[in-house]
């Protein structure tokens, strides 16, 4: 699926300001969010109305026990009350290589089963044929129930 507008901010002022000026003028239009600060994309799940929010997945530094993955079980229970769409970028996955491509893959694994167990929809960011985009889905353990609505 490809979305009309994607924002990024760097604050919460400067997103409040660009998200109120993207819902005026797209009216109807699918509009995201994505930020490298994970307080930020918590902050704007709770209190800001988006469609989709996009954790940046690249640039990170996992944990020892644990992905970084961007995501946490109570952003996608507040995207789930929301109804917000939390996307996977498939940009971020083609553009990689080697080791840092299998680590995006290995979050966005963990991001599916956080979904999964929160009952978050999720949806691929993509101009990629859609059977693809399920079959991918598919193979990244999302449940049917997910993939239906791509």
């Amino acid at each position: 699926m490809k979305p009309n507008l994607i924002i990024h901010a760097n604050s919460y002022e400067d997103a409040k300001k660009k998200l109120s000026e993207a819902i005026g003028k797209n009216l109807g239009k699918l509009i995201g969010f994505t930020s490298q600060d994970d307080e930020l994309n918590r902050k704007i799940l709770e209190k800001l109305q988006v469609n989709f929010f996009m954790p940046i997945l690249s640039s990170r530094k996992d944990w020892q026990k644990q992905r970084n993955s961007g995501l946490d079980n109570v952003m996608a229970r507040e995207a789930s009350k929301k109804g917000i769409f939390i996307g996977i970028n498939m940009d971020e996955i083609l553009k990689t290589k080697g080791r840092e491509k299998v680590e995006i893959l290995s979050r966005i694994i963990q991001n599916v089963e956080i979904c999964k167990k929160n009952k978050t929809k999720m949806l691929f960011i993509s101009e990629k044929d859609v059977y693809d985009l399920k079959s991918l889905g598919l193979v990244l353990g999302m449940p049917t129930s997910m993939i239906k609505d791509f």
